[in-house]
């Protein structure tokens, strides 16, 4: 049994390399649709990657709560009192921090850089998963009357400090001069842009609101819940209570927005899973395409070879010996197609991940089960020429010119 597969693979091979650039052009729809349909999938998962690292800045389980202009145009802040009453009252909540934020000039050693201070506490670091890679956080006394240290991202330590040099320093930021206490680790940007996440200071709340920003208001302010409870239910009741702290009527629209990190992440799975699948699906048209052009040489195949199918059913050799010859050539066509596109869609894979700065994920799920594909297409498709050769009769096959 094995002898005779051996030689069938043997006398397929021998055909393909016999008629190489025909058996290329052949495979050609094969090619073209397997790296299409790896390419997509490995940019899907990229593009889906990325976008749920930079969700990953916003921190998992958040809301993020902050002002928009009523009806009448008007932008209504919130208080620290809000916060505290969220903190309170909705159960489910684990941390509740607010935000306040400014552009400024900061210098250290003659070497400046515009940037963002932004005042926060230590709960606004644990909400938004923000890790410290040096130093130390505020401390409460510090936090409450407001005391001028600062926390300073990766970014602003490489623009105006020495390497390694960078904690106990002084710096001015705009108009007021800080200790640094601490540095941050490097995050990712969140998504849609906005400012780099790692070009900050962060000072107390507190010292922001009374140095920098003079109003005692809150611009944003940070919720994260446990996800034991459902975040649908914690979100209204969030709604029912700002909107009672904030004096809105019934019929009277939200004068905040609120955000859920959450639901942008499975949002943006949802997305993207639609657009691989839909782009995929494009794709393997290719490959139908293809396996009809291996029915079609195979025909071609069957027609040119018919003397020497004749010869060899008439010397002896049995029908499904015939037909399992055509079957392997169609088979091996196939899967020389599906190596040759997954070698294809490897290279353009990492080709474009590098150009459009996305990361480059291997699923080796995905190029094994493409090659399977390929050599089921390949018995699919090569199962009718391979059927037609084996019920050739010997002496028509013989007087065939």
């Amino acid at each position: 049994m094995f002898g005779m597969i051996g030689s069938t693979m043997l006398l397929a091979m021998r055909e393909i390399r016999r008629h190489l650039m025909r058996s290329f052009l052949t495979t050609l729809g094969i090619i073209i649709g397997v790296a299409a349909v790896i390419t997509m999938v490995t940019l899907g998962r990229g593009l889906t990657a990325s976008v749920q690292e930079d969700i990953a800045g916003l921190g998992a389980d958040n809301f993020i709560i902050f002002p928009v202009q009523s009806e009448a145009g008007i932008r209504s802040p919130f208080e620290d009192s809000d916060i505290r009453a969220v903190e309170m009252q909705v159960p489910g909540i684990v941390y509740a921090a607010g935000a306040a934020s400014a552009g400024v000039l900061a210098v250290h050693n003659g070497q400046d850089w515009r940037t963002t201070v932004q005042g926060s506490d230590m709960e606004f670091f644990a909400a938004q998963s923000i890790e410290l890679s040096d130093g130390r956080g505020f401390r409460e006394n510090e936090e409450a009357i407001g005391e001028s240290v600062c926390i300073v991202g990766p970014k602003v330590a490489e623009e105006i400090f020495v390497e390694g040099e960078v904690i106990g320093e002084e710096m001015r930021v705009g108009n007021v001069s800080c200790r640094v206490i601490g540095t941050t680790e490097e995050r990712s940007n969140a998504p849609g842009g906005g400012n780099d996440a790692n070009d900050v200071i962060f000072m107390p709340l507190k010292t922001v609101q009374r140095r920098f920003t003079g109003v005692g208001d809150v611009q944003f302010f940070v919720v994260k819940y446990d996800n034991a409870y459902s975040p649908a239910s914690i979100q209204s009741q969030l709604v029912s209570l700002l909107r009672e702290r904030r004096v809105l009527q019934d019929g009277e629209d939200n004068n905040f927005n609120i955000i859920d990190t959450g639901e942008i992440n499975d949002t943006v799975n949802e997305v993207t899973g639609v657009m691989t699948a839909v782009v995929s699906a494009i794709a393997a048209i290719s490959l139908l395409v293809g396996g009809i052009g291996i029915m079609n040489i195979m025909l071609v195949s069957v027609t040119e070879r018919t003397r020497e199918i004749g010869i060899r059913l008439a010397i002896g050799a049995r029908a499904h010996e015939v037909r399992l010859q055509f079957l392997t050539e169609a088979v091996v066509l196939c899967c020389f197609g599906g190596l040759i596109g997954i070698a294809l869609a490897l290279g353009v894979s990492v080709g474009l991940a590098g150009v459009i700065d996305l990361p480059f994920i291997f699923d080796p799920t995905v190029n094994i089960m493409s090659f399977i594909f390929s050599a089921i297409m390949g018995i699919i498709f090569g199962y009718y020429p391979a059927h037609r050769a084996s019920r050739l009769d010997p002496i028509d096959a013989l007087r065939h010119e």
